[in-house]
């Protein structure tokens, strides 16, 4: 008996990818179990069933001395022999039932190693068909090219970039996105990569992976293309968000940026810079559209006005530096993470200098001297103040934003990142702030940005998304501001400086007409993809087989990281998340189908080996015992490891399943 995960039909929907999924993982489970049938019919065995499925049989018809069933639990299948019952494994050691010539015990160790084994090396090789068929009809994969870098994680710190390709992780070859988080998640230790830059100069960098979360982490997600999001429903999911001028623009689901004020654009990292560098101006930008009739594309041009600011009028305090970019002006000068910075050029922080516009602060000084003021804290003695000097790079600010929960905020052109304490240091005169009454040493508890519009669609499903501040959250809160809340109104929970009370009070950002966001402007572009697909037969055997080595290997990594306690338990799937994936898939084409039932046909194969008693793999270790001692294990050893690899499999179901359905994953 083989444990397989199998799908428990979803919601109902697209009837046709249903129907689609459920054969497809039916295939999956048919070919293991054929794998065993005929082996055992080639060494003459009696083999009595032929069923897919566990439980109480729901259809079967007898041709010949088999059975072939359908049975009610679709988790897998089994091959019922003469002599092999798992539910009954006494037959395994019984004389009587080996005297018998077509039995499953009568047949000598070599042949029932081959019988046990055959299902596993069946799923070998149709899943490896499976990618074969996909490579040479082509998949769609995400490019292995960085996108944004979450402030203060891992790749920063290793100055990765936007628009860097990554094309191997420790010796191993990286095709696609899902190969670095592969390359990340199953790692141990310090992770080698190797990459090129956007202008092709290539890069190699260590990088520590966080492993704060269930899963080790880097920081990166994948990169951008130039397709403005091709949704199918603008009004339900519009391709800008609400309040920014890109809502205003007229992009359409689908426009594709070829050109910036008549400047030919190549990369999303190109459009970056641009958008820096023209942060002030409004620009037209030249996309390729899809005509309402016809296949071929006509040229659109669209206004993109700048972008302000939003600001609420309060001015918080500086707290430490959280991350030193290694290689970095900062790391070159010496400045070291719990450090402070008091002031710039003279001009304190806080009181002369906003500490948020610290990243423009330095941007636009560019190849000058600039010095600072830090405060250190020395253990055992008073906080001390230290100098430096270091010029800043040409990198714009605030392009790498505070994207996440607990993001710090960076200063690209000299490599730091620091969080905002959530004590407001002062109140700019006439802002939305000063109006409701907050004063200096006020502190801000929590935000709440509320839909105005009740027809509005914007990033958040909730009229109120709610975000605790805490010591590392304002920069977050700051940013969602400017794009995916920028058409909402705020409601500040504070607690005053005088006598701690608790209050609330609504805001409504104001736009800063001088202070110019130098991203896209509130504009949603889809991730950037590539094609991979094989030239001829023989090149798409190779894709095929190297695909499904390396997958081998992943999952074989994966249980080491399970054991290890490098990767959570929760970050497993059961069958309800199978089913889902597979119906999922099913509606993205063939190919994509096709990989993904070669990837469910290895792993299969591979936790199917695994050496567990009932799993083909525990069967394998009691062959092999019997091979070397000359002699069957007892009846007791058996009916003891038995149920013992049933309670061990049937305790898995019953967790991924409870995964599957209480277990939200990021």
């Amino acid at each position: 008996m083989e444990i397989q995960l199998l799908s428990l039909i979803p919601e109902i929907g697209n009837i046709l990818s249903i129907a689609t999924a459920a054969i497809g993982l039916g295939l999956v489970i048919f070919f293991h179990e054929l794998g065993h049938f005929a082996v055992a019919k080639w060494c003459d065995v009696n083999v009595e069933r032929f069923s897919i499925g566990f439980g109480p049989v729901i259809w079967s018809r007898k041709w010949g001395e088999t059975e072939y069933a359908l049975s009610l639990i679709p988790f897998g299948g089994y091959v019922k022999m003469l002599g092999q019952d798992d539910v009954d494994p006494g037959q395994m050691s019984s004389e009587e039932v080996a005297e018998d010539p077509r039995s499953y015990t009568a047949k000598s160790v070599p042949q029932r190693m081959a019988i046990i084994s055959a299902g596993v090396i069946m799923n070998v090789i149709t899943g490896t068909i499976f990618f074969v068929l996909a490579f040479r009809s082509g998949v769609d994969t995400i490019a292995a090219v960085v996108g944004d870098v979450q402030v203060g994680m891992p790749a920063w710190q290793a100055g990765i970039e936007t628009g860097d390709r990554i094309t191997g992780m420790n010796g191993r070859r990286v095709d696609d996105f899902n190969d670095i988080l592969r390359g990340t998640a199953l790692s141990q230790g310090s992770i080698s990569i190797e990459g090129i830059r956007p202008d092709g100069e290539t890069f190699e960098v260590v990088v520590q992976p966080d492993t704060s979360g269930t899963r080790r982490r880097i920081g990166i997600s994948p990169g951008l293309s130039l397709e403005v999001l091709p949704t199918p429903d603008p009004k339900a999911f519009p391709v800008a968000y609400p309040g920014t001028p890109a809502a205003a623009a007229g992009f359409e689901p689908g426009d594709v940026i070829t050109h910036v004020d008549d400047a030919p654009v190549e990369s999303y990292a190109e459009l970056v810079d641009i958008l820096w560098e023209h942060r002030d101006e409004a620009l037209d930008v030249q996309v390729k559209r899809a005509p309402e009739e016809g296949d071929s594309r006509v040229t659109a041009t669209v206004e993109l006005a700048p972008a302000h600011f939003r600001t609420l009028g309060l001015r918080m305090d500086i707290g430490k530096i959280q991350a030193v970019r290694r290689g970095s002006p900062a790391d070159d000068a010496g400045i070291e993470p719990g450090d402070r910075i008091a002031a710039v050029d003279e001009l304190r922080v806080g009181q002369d200098l906003d500490p948020m516009k610290l990243p423009d602060y330095f941007g636009e000084r560019a190849g000058e001297p600039v010095n600072l003021t830090l405060i250190r804290e020395v253990e055992g003695s008073a906080p001390q103040d230290v100098e430096v000097t270091l010029e800043p790079r040409d990198r714009g600010s605030w392009t790498e934003p505070p994207l996440f929960p607990e993001s710090p905020i960076s200063i690209p052109s000299i490599g730091v990142a620091y969080h905002m304490i959530p004590t407001v240091f002062s109140v700019d005169e006439g802002s939305p702030a000063a109006e409701a009454g907050i004063r200096a040493r006020d502190t801000i508890e929590s935000l709440d940005f509320v839909r105005t519009d009740p027809a509005m669609v914007d990033a958040f499903q909730d009229d109120v998304f709610t975000i605790e501040i805490g010591e590392n959250n304002w920069a977050y809160a700051f940013w969602l501001m400017q794009n995916k809340a920028a058409s909402r109104t705020v409601r500040v929970h504070l607690k005053s400086a005088d006598n701690e009370e608790s209050r609330t009070v609504e805001l409504t950002p104001q736009e800063t007409e001088d202070w110019n966001l130098p991203t896209s402007r509130g504009l949603r572009l889809f991730t950037e993809g590539e094609r991979r697909q094989a030239d001829n037969l023989a090149s798409a055997v190779t894709m095929g087989w190297n695909h499904a080595v390396n997958s081998m290997v992943d999952i074989y990594l994966t249980l080491r990281n399970l054991f290890g306690g490098q990767l959570s338990v929760k970050e497993l799937h059961g069958p309800i998340r199978i089913a889902t994936v597979a119906y999922e898939v099913a509606k993205s084409g063939l190919s994509q189908f096709l990989l993904f039932l070669g990837f469910l046909s290895i792993n299969l194969a591979v936790l199917n080996f695994l050496p567990i008693p009932v799993l083909d793999g525990g069967h394998m270790v009691f062959l092999i015992w019997e091979g070397i001692s000359r002699r069957k294990p007892s009846e007791k050893v058996l009916i003891a490891a038995t149920y013992a690899g049933m309670a061990f499999v049937l305790g898995l179901m019953i967790l991924v399943i409870w995964l599957d359905l209480f277990v939200s994953r990021g």
